[in-house]
Formats: structure tokens, C-alpha cells, sequence
């Protein structure tokens, strides 16, 4: 085994010379992890900081939960990945039996992937695929709402927003789909939301195959909240237009939100679901999109291409198929519910006072998230740097500081939290 050990200062070195990070060039600052555990992650110096991002929003049972750590050792020793081409196994089947009990009932038919990008590539094409099995290939393009964040591979990036969003260097290139407004904040006058269904709806036209959201949460495209209603509006809209409604709960669901899935939570369900983040815990990359018998049977029909035209190398890997599984059981126990229910209330009491502060635009709570939105853009260095000081992690982008906490937290570490955005908001509010 090679044994060969790199110090802190190699790892900079190194990092700095030819490595990328995410929206970044090489030799943007870092910090070096050399351990996690639990709500933590250990630095190479000895520091120690409370995840307040859950490692973008995916580690919710805390790192290192030692039911995934067994998971993933058993599996492991039996066999950490066979070719899903041709054959199947046991983690597959128990992954897709969990995940189906979680689900509404439509939804019963499930495609692995390894990343939310790559899921939500498999539901356009799906979409796309399920247009020309109905006999409507002239439906090639999918309707959306602005401030959206749906991932950064072609078609993911092609449904992200236009010219806010962080694809915007791609105009002209991505597929050309239709873009309504951004929705309505959540608590908007119910005349407003009529409204603008009305307006969602009109810009339906014969090359709308599907419409697709974020459900009662935008992401990365902002930090937006909308109301429920909104959500079943859009299901209206697609069943009296006869399109699919396409949803990507990659980060709103298992329980993010304060409840299981955002659409159901709506009162809805979506022709086609995105599933990923918190699926394996963070324990490791794996993700999901499933869809209807209905959608099913019109991409294998003839005239639909008789298959689902994708197939990654490690789709279903089993080990990650074990872990997400055992991640799943955890969820299904409940536990999540009065855990994100305390966090609400906890940040909404740690982080509405910093509406006073200088700068502060906006604090909105939903769940396990809370978001603080400046009124100018953040310098990432002096907020962080604050916030570690604090003894917590974030990651703003854009105008926003914000945190979505592993549902394992203390009331004590929350309040952590709250003091690190306390401190970074400040940082950022004093800047010149």
C-alpha cells in the first residue's frame, strides 16, 4: 500500500498549481480538510468548524454517520461496482424499494445517475423522448421561471436563468428554452399569484414539452422562496395543456424544506422527479430521476425510441446504491421532522434580528434553510474568514449568506451558526 504522506503546505502547493474548484481558476484560496465528523470538519491546523452548508446541502445526517460508514464497509467487501448494463443487484433493488415507498405512487420507474446535472439531463430527455411517443415531436423545448438553478452540464444549464444565472456565458449556444419571470416571493397577494400563473400559462406554446421548478425553493439561482400554491398552480397548467411537470427536488428533498418532498408538501405530484444531494447522506455522489408508468411506456414505445437513450458507467454503482439505501432508512424512521422543525424556529430566532443590520436587504427562513440577502454582492474572503472565526463554515455567493445546517444540530449549534452569519454579514456590510 503506498504509504506516502503529504504535508498541509503540499497540499496547497499542489492545489494551487493544477487543481479547480467549483466557479473558480486554479490558485483561488482554499482550505485544507484533513477530517470529518459529525456537524465538523477538522482543518490540517487543528481548526475545528460546524458544517453550515451540510457540504452543499447533501450531508443531512451529520458526516461520517456510522449506519452509512457500515453500509458502505459491507458493501464494500462484497462488491463496489459492477457495469448496470445487462445486470443488476441487490443494492439497486433495495435503493429503488426505499425510494419508492418515499415517492407519491405515479411515480414508479427509476433512472440512476451520478450527479443532480446529470438527473436532471435524464428527465429533459425523458421529456423530449415522451413528446415523440405521444406523437408530438415538435415539442422540443421545456418552459421554465427565471432565478432557476438546475446544474452545469448542457440541457441542466440550458433551464438555469438566462442572464442572472451563472451560465450566462453560454447564451447562444445552450438550446433555446422559454422563460417566465421569476415567481412571486413567498406571501405574495393572491391576485399577484393568479396573475402570474395566468402569465406562466400563456407562454405555453406547441414546443413546450414540459415545464420545470424548483418547488417552493430556488437554489443556487438565489435562494428564492415561493408559496405551495404556486406549485400546484404550475400542475394545473401542465394536465389542461397535456405537458409534463417536471421536478427538481435535488435540494429540496428528504425533509429540507420541513417537509419530505416540496411537491408533495403542494399537494402534487410530478410526471418526472430529480432526486440527489441528501440521498446518500453526502456519504457520496448518486442520484435519481424517476417518472411515471405513463412517461415509461411512451420513451419505450416505438415510436418514443424504445429505450431511454442514457447510460452512465456507474449508474447504480452498488456502493453507492448500499449507502443511499441505508440513507433512505434513516429518513423513513422520522426523526428529521422534529429536527427540522427545531432548526426553523432556532434560525429564525438567531438570524431575523440581523435585519437591522447595515446592508442587510432581506432574512427569510424555510426549514432547515436560512438565508440573509445583502444589498450588494459579498466579498467571499473577509465573510468567510469571519465566520471561521465564529468556529463556522459557509460558502456565500451572489448577495446571499446562507446556511442549510445537517439536521443532526443542537439548539447550541445553531446558535453557533447564527453567531458565524452574524459575523460574516457584518463583514460584509462594513465593506466600502
Amino acid at each position: 500500500m503506498h504509504t506516502d504522506t503529504l504535508t498541509p503546505e503540499d497540499i496547497l502547493e499542489l492545489d494551487k498549481n493544477h487543481i479547480w474548484h467549483p466557479y473558480s481558476a486554479p490558485g483561488a484560496p482554499v482550505l485544507p480538510v484533513s477530517a470529518t465528523e459529525g456537524i465538523h470538519l477538522h482543518l490540517s491546523d487543528g481548526t475545528q468548524l460546524i458544517d453550515g452548508m451540510s457540504s452543499w446541502w447533501s450531508a443531512v445526517h451529520g458526516h461520517g454517520h456510522p449506519r452509512l460508514v457500515a453500509a458502505a464497509t459491507a458493501q464494500a467487501h462484497r462488491m463496489s461496482h459492477v457495469m448496470f448494463g445487462g445486470l443488476t443487484h441487490e443494492p439497486a433493488a433495495r435503493l429503488t424499494r426505499a425510494l419508492l415507498e418515499l415517492v407519491d405512487a405515479p411515480l414508479d420507474t427509476v433512472f440512476y445517475s451520478d450527479s443532480g446535472s446529470v438527473a436532471v439531463e435524464v428527465a429533459v430527455k425523458m421529456a423530449l423522448q415522451y413528446s415523440r411517443g405521444i406523437g408530438h415531436p415538435e415539442r422540443t423545448r421545456l418552459l421554465t421561471w427565471r432565478s432557476g438553478y438546475h446544474g452545469d452540464t448542457f440541457a441542466a444549464m440550458s433551464v438555469c436563468d438566462p442572464d442572472g444565472g451563472m451560465h450566462s456565458l453560454w447564451g447562444g449556444v445552450l438550446a433555446q428554452q422559454l422563460f417566465a419571470p421569476a415567481p412571486p416571493v413567498r406571501g405574495s397577494d393572491p391576485q399577484d399569484l393568479e396573475r402570474y400563473l395566468d402569465e406562466l400559462e400563456a407562454l405555453v406554446d406547441d414546443t413546450v414539452a414540459a415545464i420545470i421548478i424548483e418547488p417552493v425553493v430556488q437554489g443556487a439561482g438565489g435562494m428564492r422562496f415561493h408559496d405551495h400554491c404556486l406549485v400546484a398552480g404550475v400542475r394545473e397548467i401542465c394536465d389542461r395543456r397535456d405537458i409534463l411537470m417536471i421536478a427538481d427536488e435535488i435540494a429540496t428533498g428528504f425533509g429540507r424544506t420541513g417537509s419530505l418532498f416540496a411537491t408533495s408538501a403542494a399537494g402534487v405530484t410530478p410526471d418526472i422527479l430529480c432526486v440527489g444531494k441528501a440521498l446518500t447522506g453526502g456519504f457520496m455522489t448518486l442520484a435519481a430521476t424517476l417518472c411515471t408508468t405513463a412517461v415509461a411506456d411512451a420513451i419505450t414505445s416505438p415510436r418514443g425510441g424504445g429505450a431511454l437513450m442514457h447510460g452512465p458507467t456507474f449508474m447504480a454503482n452498488p456502493l453507492a446504491c448500499a449507502v443511499a439505501a441505508e440513507s433512505l432508512a434513516i429518513i423513513a424512521e422520522g426523526g428529521w421532522r422534529s429536527a427540522v422543525l427545531g432548526i426553523e424556529t432556532e434560525l429564525r430566532a438567531g438570524l431575523d434580528p440581523l435585519r437591522r443590520e447595515p446592508g442587510v436587504a432581506d432574512v427569510r427562513v424555510l426549514g432547515a434553510i436560512g438565508v440573509v440577502e445583502m444589498t450588494t454582492p459579498v466579498d467571499i474572503i473577509p465573510t468567510t474568514r469571519a465566520a471561521i472565526a465564529e468556529g463556522v463554515w459557509l460558502r456565500p455567493f451572489g448577495r446571499l449568506i446562507y446556511v442549510m445546517p445537517p439536521y443532526i444540530c443542537t439548539t447550541e449549534d445553531i446558535a453557533t451558526i447564527c453567531r458565524g452569519v452574524a459575523a460574516a454579514v457584518r463583514a460584509a456590510g462594513s465593506r466600502p
